[in-house]
C-alpha cells in the first residue's frame, strides 16, 4: 500500500510539475473601455485578419459575459476584472463618490499622502489606496516575487487598478505635460526606458495631423452620416464631421484632452505597452510575468460621439489595426504558443437617449435640478431642516449629523424620500440602505445595486431609471447630445471577453459568465491561490482540456 502511495505520489508530482510547465511565460490583460459586444460583428467585415478577426476565429470566446452588479463605471469595471469581485467587497463603488468628512467629490485613485513622478502636476498623485482587495496581479507578486507586474493606460484609474499594489510599473497620461508618469506609491524615478519614449514626445506630432477616415467615408454604412445632430462638438469645431485637423483646433497651443479623443491616442498607448515588453524583458524567463493594457480612447471619444457615429467606428477600425500590431509583437518577442491574451471591456454604452427618443423607442431624460429643488422643499416642509448633503452617480447622501442631532427617524426620512423619488418621471426603482443591507434576494435590481454597494462611500438612497434614460442637470440643447453609461441594463452590462494564446482552445461559448470570474479563470491557468476576496467562479470551458 505504502509503495502503491509512493508511486501515486510521484506520478501526481510529475503531473503538477508538467501542468506548470503550461504556464504561459506571458500574460496580457487588454480592456477596452466602453467596448460594446456587438461592435464585435457590427464592423467585423471591415476588420483585417490579424486582430479582432484573429481573437474571435483563434480563441474562446465568451459571447454572454456580463456586469453582475451597478455602477457600470470604469474604475468599478477595472477593479472588478482584476480582484474577480464585485464593489462591495473591493472597494470601488465608482469613479468618484461624495466623501462625508470632506463634502467633496473623491476620485477612486487619488491619494494625496504621495506625490507625482515625472510629473509636478496634481494628476500624479495617484494610488490603489482605495482598492481594499487584492488583484490577480497581487497575487502573481505574492506567490513569485521575481514574476514582473507593468500596467498602463491613458486614464490613471485604468492603469492603477488592473496594475494594483505591487506592480512593478504602473504609468498613465499626464494631460498638463502630454507624457507617461507614475506616482511615489510605485516608483522613485520614471525607468530610463520610459524617459525616452516621453522625450519623443508622440502626442505633439499627432497634434500636427488630421484625423480623416481610414477607409472613404461613404463606407462607413454600420454607423449614421456623419453630421449627426446627436454628437457634442469638439472644441474649435462648428459641425461633428471629417476631417479633424488637429493642428487647427489646437490654435498654437498643445491640447492634450483633444488627442485622447482620437485614434492616435490608442496608436501612443500601443507603442508603449509594446516598448515595456522589450525594454522590460517581459515573458523572457521561466517566470510568468503579467502586462495590463487599457484602452481609454473609445470611452472619451465614445461619450462625445455615441456608438452610431463614424468617428466611433473609425476609432474601432483603428484599433483593429493597433491589437494586431501588439500581437505581431507579442508572436515575435515572447513567441507564438507562449503568451496568453484576454480581452474584454469594463462597461459599454446606452445609444444617445435623444436618438432613441427621435426613433420612437423607450428612452430619455432625467433632469435632476428641478427634481431635487422639489426634493430639498419637500424635506424641508415635513422635518424643518435641510436634510440631504449630495445627489451623485443616483446616490442620494443625507445629512446624518444633522438627522442625529434633530433626532429623526432615520429609517421614517429615506422611505419619505424613497416615495418621492418613485414618482419622478424615468426612475424604475430606488432602495434605501436598509433594503440594501437586508439579506432578502428577492429582486434582481435590488442585487445589482447591493453588489455594487460600500456603506462608507454609497449614498443611502440609490435609484435606477428606466432603460435608455440618462440623468442631466437640466434641459438644454447640449444636455441631448453624447451619451453614458453606469446602468444595470444590457445595453451597459453585456460585453465582450476573449481568450486567445497558450492553452486557449477555439470554441465560442453561449452561457452566461459574469465579469469576475475572469480572475478565477487566470488563478487555474497561472496556478495560484485566488485573490483574497475572489467571488467569481472559473471559466470550465477553457481550463478543460
Amino acid at each position: 500500500m505504502r509503495i502503491l502511495c509512493s508511486v501515486f505520489f510521484l506520478v501526481f508530482c510529475s503531473t503538477a510539475f508538467s501542468q506548470k510547465k503550461e504556464s504561459p511565460k506571458l500574460v496580457v490583460g487588454i480592456v477596452v473601455d466602453q467596448m460594446c459586444y456587438e461592435y464585435l460583428y457590427r464592423y467585423q467585415s471591415k476588420f483585417s485578419k490579424g486582430g479582432f478577426l484573429k481573437l474571435m476565429n483563434k480563441g474562446t470566446h465568451c459571447r454572454n459575459t456580463h456586469y453582475n452588479y451597478v455602477p457600470t463605471f470604469t474604475g468599478p469595471g477595472h477593479a472588478s476584472i482584476y480582484t474577480g469581485t464585485t464593489p462591495n467587497n473591493h472597494g470601488i463603488v465608482a469613479n468618484d463618490w461624495f466623501d462625508r468628512n470632506t463634502g467633496n467629490s473623491e476620485n477612486c485613485v487619488h491619494d494625496s499622502t504621495i506625490f507625482g513622478v515625472g510629473t509636478n502636476s496634481k494628476e500624479g498623485e495617484c494610488s490603489p489606496n482605495y482598492l481594499k482587495a487584492n488583484t490577480i496581479t497581487d497575487q502573481l507578486k505574492l506567490t513569485y516575487p521575481s514574476a514582473k507586474v507593468i500596467s498602463m493606460s491613458i486614464k490613471d484609474r485604468g492603469a492603477i487598478l488592473p496594475g494594483g499594489h505591487l506592480s512593478d510599473g504602473t504609468y498613465w497620461f499626464d494631460y498638463s505635460i502630454g507624457k507617461f508618469v507614475t506616482s511615489s506609491f510605485f516608483k522613485k524615478e520614471i525607468p530610463f526606458w520610459v524617459n525616452n519614449f516621453n522625450n519623443k514626445e508622440f502626442p505633439n506630432s499627432y497634434l500636427n495631423k488630421t484625423w480623416n477616415t481610414l477607409l472613404n467615408l461613404e463606407e462607413y454604412k454600420e454607423s449614421g452620416p456623419d453630421d449627426s445632430p446627436y454628437e457634442e462638438l469638439l472644441k474649435g469645431k462648428s459641425t461633428p464631421t471629417f476631417p479633424y485637423d488637429l493642428k487647427e483646433l489646437c490654435d498654437g497651443k498643445p491640447n492634450y484632452d483633444l488627442f485622447t479623443h482620437t485614434p492616435f491616442a490608442n496608436t501612443y498607448l500601443t507603442d508603449f505597452a509594446i516598448e515595456s515588453i522589450y525594454n522590460e524583458m517581459l515573458g523572457q524567463d521561466n517566470q510568468v510575468d503579467f502586462l495590463t493594457i487599457s484602452y481609454s480612447t473609445p470611452d472619451i471619444a465614445g461619450h462625445s460621439f455615441g456608438p452610431y457615429s463614424v468617428e466611433l467606428e473609425d476609432i474601432y477600425l483603428r484599433l483593429d489595426l493597433e491589437i494586431s500590431k501588439l500581437i505581431l509583437a507579442l508572436e515575435k518577442r515572447v513567441g507564438k504558443d507562449k503568451f496568453t491574451l484576454f480581452l474584454t471591456a469594463d462597461h459599454a454604452v446606452v445609444p444617445v437617449p435623444q436618438y432613441l427618443i427621435d426613433k420612437k423607442l423607450p428612452g430619455g431624460y432625467v433632469f435632476l435640478d428641478n427634481n431635487l429643488i422639489n426634493l430639498n422643499e419637500d424635506v424641508k416642509n415635513k422635518y424643518g431642516s435641510d436634510l440631504i448633503l449630495a445627489v451623485k452617480n443616483n446616490n442620494i447622501y443625507l445629512d446624518h449629523q444633522t438627522i442625529d442631532l434633530l433626532k429623526i427617524n432615520k429609517d421614517e426620512l429615506e422611505i419619505f424620500i424613497s416615495k418621492k423619488v418613485s414618482e419622478w418621471e424615468g426612475v424604475k426603482c430606488i432602495f434605501t440602505s436598509s433594503e440594501l443591507i437586508s439579506t432578502s434576494t428577492d429582486n434582481s435590481w435590488r442585487d445589482m445595486i447591493r453588489l455594487g454597494y460600500d456603506k462608507n462611500k454609497s449614498g443611502d438612497l440609490i435609484f435606477i431609471l428606466e432603460p435608455g434614460f440618462l440623468p442631466k442637470s437640466n434641459d438644454s440643447e447640449k444636455a441631448r447630445k453624447g451619451t453614458s453609461h453606469g446602468s444595470a441594463f444590457n445595453y451597459d452590462t453585456h460585453v465582450p471577453l476573449i481568450w486567445f494564446g497558450k492553452g486557449i482552445k477555439k470554441q465560442e461559448v453561449f452561457r452566461r459568465i459574469n465579469i469576475i470570474d475572469i480572475t478565477p479563470t487566470l488563478t487555474h491557468l497561472l496556478y495560484l491561490q485566488n485573490p483574497n476576496s475572489t467571488t467569481g467562479e472559473p471559466i470550465l470551458e477553457i481550463l478543460m482540456k
